[in-house]
């Protein structure tokens, strides 16, 4: 699977995600207007999803689904995620679902089938939500991983581990220091490249990939030298204060090793002054664009 992505990215020349993290908030006002049930609220979600993905997926390789926004709608706003999921997909994109999961064995093999893997109906195999990529919570330890490698092996998809992840306090846990010097991120990337070490494709890269916020760039390019097939998940550009160069170090000589993330940014960009007058669609495809190229001219042609 990382070896279609990087394909994807080459050849867009672009290693952006647009993350459809979809408040009902974030819609335009006659979007909202009048609103009153969960079932409205999916439709018009749906629609806005939709029309963004229409608009970016020839120049955007991925989107990133946090299911968050759609589970506070209960089992509509979850009918709206499963929409967009296949709606993406069927436009060509890869789409990571960011549901962070994790669990005991047992019940992590259910998330597992849930976003990678398919559903035993008396014989008959039905996937859930037919995601690419997974976001998945490793800090419960390796027997907590091992559903998803399984299926990431059978169904060729992918996952990313959290590691060292954007929000302010994460270095709270995080930067602790163990006894052999290492701090617990560092610790938790080496558990992440030794998941992977058999799942490693052409471009050195492995379908276990680990998040890594752009607004750590110390921790981050540490994390970069150690971490030599692991490819990252980078949230953190644009609302939360990332930039194309604090998270440069994410990326070897090539310019591979990475896809950035971007929500608010780009599905909220209707609302910044330098795209007045445009569309919700419109601006962002714009944004898309804007980031593509401050990301090019930092990181120079990728795949070189």
């Amino acid at each position: 699977m990382i070896d279609k992505l990087i394909d994807r990215i080459i050849e867009m020349q672009n290693p952006t995600c647009v993350g459809l993290d979809t408040d009902f908030g974030y819609l335009p006002d006659y979007m909202r207007a009048d609103m009153a049930t969960f079932e409205g609220v999916a439709e018009e979600i749906i629609e806005f999803n939709m029309n963004i993905v229409d608009k970016v997926c020839d120049i955007v390789p991925a989107v990133k689904v946090q299911v968050a926004y759609y589970e506070q709608y209960g089992f509509e706003g979850l009918r709206a995620f499963d929409y967009t999921v296949n709606y993406a997909k069927g436009r060509g994109m890869f789409v990571i679902a960011d549901c962070k999961r994790n669990d005991i064995g047992s019940t992590a093999k259910c998330y597992s089938t849930a976003y990678l893997g398919q559903t035993d109906i008396n014989g008959k195999k039905i996937s859930a939500f037919p995601a690419d990529m997974l976001t998945v919570n490793g800090y419960l330890g390796t027997d907590g991983i091992a559903p998803f490698l399984e299926d990431i092996k059978a169904h060729d998809k992918g996952i990313f581990a959290l590691v060292k992840t954007s929000n302010p306090s994460s270095g709270e846990l995080q930067n602790l220091k163990l006894e052999s010097g290492e701090f617990l991120y560092e610790r938790m990337g080496k558990l992440v490249e030794g998941w992977g070490k058999d799942r490693i494709g052409k471009y050195g890269y492995s379908d276990v990939g680990a998040v890594v916020g752009a607004t750590h760039p110390e921790e981050a390019e540490r994390l970069r030298k150690q971490l030599k097939n692991t490819f990252f998940l980078i949230p953190g550009y644009g609302a939360q204060g990332g930039n194309a160069q604090m998270l440069k170090c994410c990326f070897d000589e090539r310019g591979l090793g990475g896809i950035v993330n971007n929500s608010r940014g780009i599905i909220c960009a209707y609302k910044k002054h330098e795209y007045s007058g445009m569309s919700y669609a419109e601006a962002a495809r714009a944004a898309c664009i804007d980031m593509q190229q401050d990301l090019v001219n930092t990181l120079g042609k990728i795949g070189r």
